[in-house]
Parts: C-alpha cells; structure tokens; sequence
C-alpha cells in the first residue's frame, strides 16, 4: 500500500514509532515500577542498569529489522506482516499475540483500578471502568486518533518523569548514591532479566506497525526503530535511579512508585504521578487494541466492508470487558510474576527468531529507494 504523494512530517517518520513503541512498552507493570522491580531490582544498582542497556540495545535492534521489514513488505497491521514472514504458520503469532493481549489489558485494570483506590480513595472497579471507556473512546476514531494520544501523552509522561528524577534528588539522592557507591559487582541474573524483560516487550515492534505508514523509505525504518529503544528505556532508567533508594522497600510493592511519591510528601505531585501513570495506561492500552482494530479492518476492507466508528468502539469495549474481568481475578503482582516470563520465552520462539532468521535475508534481496527529502 502506497502513500502516493502524502507527504510525512519529521516527527511522523523518526519519533512517532518511537513514541509509540514506548507508549505500548510503558503499560500497567512499568508506568508503576512494579516491572522495574520485578526485572531489574533483584540485579543489584549496576546488574539493572546493565540489564536496561541489554534490553534496550535488543529493542532498538528488532525494531529496526521490524519496520524495515514492514515497510518494504507494505504491511501495516501484524496480520498481514506475520503472513509476510511466516507464510501459512502466520497464525502462531495470532495466538501468542491473543494471550499477550488478555495478560496485559488485565494488568492494565488492575492497575487503574489500583491507582483509584490509592489516589483518591474509589472503589478499584471505577478506575478500571474509567480505563475501559478512555482506551474505547480513543481507538474508535483511528489512527488519527491514537496517534494523537501518543504525541500529547509522551509530552506529558516525559515532563512527569523529569521533574519526579529531580525531586527525588533533591529528597533522597544521597540514598541514591550511597546504593551505588556500597554496590558490589553485578548479581548474576542481569543477562536473562534484561533478554525476557526485552523480549516480551519487542511485541511493540509489531503492535505500533499502523503508525509507520509515514515511513517513506528504509532509512526512516532503520533511524526510527534505533531511536525507539532510548525513547522506551529513558523514563525506566530514571524511576530504577530513584527505586534503588529504597530496594528492600519496593521490591514486593504492588505499586513501587505510590511508596516513592509517599517518601517525596508532595501530595500535589502525587496526584500529577497517579494521572500521568493513568494516561500511560491509556496509551498502552489504546495502542494494543488498536492494533486488534486494524487487523479486523484490513479483513473487512478485503471484503469490501469498511469498520466504522461505532464496530470499532464495540469491538474495542467487548475485548476489554473480557480481558479486565481477570484483573478482579487475580492480583497485579501475580499476573506480572506468573505470566510474563513465559510469555517473554514464548514470544521470542515465535516472532524475534524468525525476525532475525528470515528478514534480514528477505531484506537484502530487496530493492533499495533513493533517501526521500526531509518534510
């Protein structure tokens, strides 16, 4: 599918697959530190700052074989690009992805839900609700829509992090220094943390794909999935700076950043966190069902019947009323401990292998275009 004579912003083809990416990376377990525990933490201040390097370094990597391969295979949704490069076992990834899909939206309302009751006292049940009808009503309108979300949310959560970096510098930096002075050599562990933390994330890659029909050439492939990794990683290098002043104390938190935000005794930022952790929520969760959107729209523009405002919405409220009931089920730092990990391993089997097997061969043999000028 061809852009014809659109012409793409600067921004549109280097930093919105890297906001984008970030916004689906970003989700319930690292908007709230509770991902950065579980991963990075047991490593010790340096084995997690090694194991975001390495985690960073593989998403920059995959997501530039990944849009390179999208653009020159002209697929925008992972249906069609998981048919481009596994032929007819394409519905491996259908069934890996649906799984993600349920994990992570269940993360996402037993966050929301969490954030309610912590910040402003609610009953869990209405912070996921107000999730579900946020992610609903974004997705229903496209991907002018969703792209939007992803622009204004990243100047927010950006800023956020900044100014929480600097305020907890300022309240406990010397703990943060002290950690790191008294660190001994890294805890073994780091290589693997940062590989499965990596792994199951990368689906970003693929989710973000409806956003790269700016991309106008393979060199706006390559440069955009290298800057994604440092969009995606900068906001959890800052917050793993501040939770290693407090490692015992985060470790088994539900939400690591409200016991942080507590130690800062700013109630007024508290509360800018909690919304900001909220937005991220909604990003992520708008990204990973847009990506169902679009998947289902590409099968019903194929049989002539385009998906409207009001099927998307419905698809939309339908998938998160099923995936969030599991959120009362079951605990966040249940789902995150219990499900991510193999769903990291399974992921890797079934998208970054044959990634790293298949299109850099299909990518070489394929025609080069001239570098387009800068819109």
């Amino acid at each position: 599918m061809s852009d014809g004579a659109t012409r793409h912003s600067w921004f549109q083809r280097f930093l919105l697959p890297g906001f984008a990416f970030k916004a689906v990376v970003i989700g319930g377990g690292y908007a709230t530190g509770r991902e950065i525990a579980e991963f990075f933490l047991p490593a010790g201040p340096w084995g997690g700052l090694f194991a975001m390097v390495v985690a960073m370094l593989l998403w920059s990597g995959i997501a530039a074989i990944t849009f390179a391969f999208a653009h020159a295979t002209h697929t925008r949704d992972y249906r069609s690009f998981f048919k481009a490069l596994l032929g007819r076992a394409w519905f491996v990834f259908d069934l890996a992805y649906a799984v993600f899909v349920v994990l992570i939206l269940a993360v996402f309302g037993a966050a929301a839900g969490a954030i309610g009751a912590a910040a402003f006292g609610l009953p869990p049940l209405v912070g996921t609700v107000a999730l579900m009808a946020g992610i609903a009503a974004c997705v229903a309108f496209g991907n002018r829509s969703v792209e939007r979300a992803f622009a204004w949310i990243s100047i927010l959560l950006y800023g956020v992090y900044a100014i929480f970096f600097v305020l907890a510098l300022t309240r406990f930096g010397d703990r943060i220094a002290t950690t790191f002075a008294a660190a001994g050599p890294p805890e073994s562990g780091w290589l693997s943390g940062g590989i499965a933390y990596a792994s199951y994330n990368i689906i970003g890659a693929v989710v973000v794909l409806p956003v790269t029909r700016h991309l106008t050439s393979r060199r706006d492939a390559v440069v955009a999935g290298l800057v994604s990794g440092p969009l995606a990683m900068l906001p959890a290098l800052l917050f793993f700076l501040c939770m290693t002043a407090f490692s015992a104390e985060v470790a088994g938190a539900a939400l690591p950043s409200d016991y942080l935000l507590t130690r800062l005794g700013s109630p007024a930022f508290h509360i800018l966190f909690q919304l900001m952790i909220f937005a991220a929520l909604l990003e992520s969760g708008s990204g990973a069902v847009h990506a169902i959107n679009e998947r289902i729209a590409g099968v019903a523009h194929a049989a002539g019947r385009p998906l409207g405002v009001v099927a998307r919405a419905l698809i939309a409220l339908a998938l998160l009323a099923f995936c969030m009931l599991l959120a009362d089920r079951f605990g966040l730092v249940a789902l995150i401990a219990s499900g991510y990990r193999a769903l990291a391993w399974t992921l890797l089997a079934v998208f970054v292998v044959p990634l790293l097997l298949i299109a850099p061969a299909r990518l070489l043999k394929a025609p080069r275009e001239p570098a387009p000028e800068v819109a």
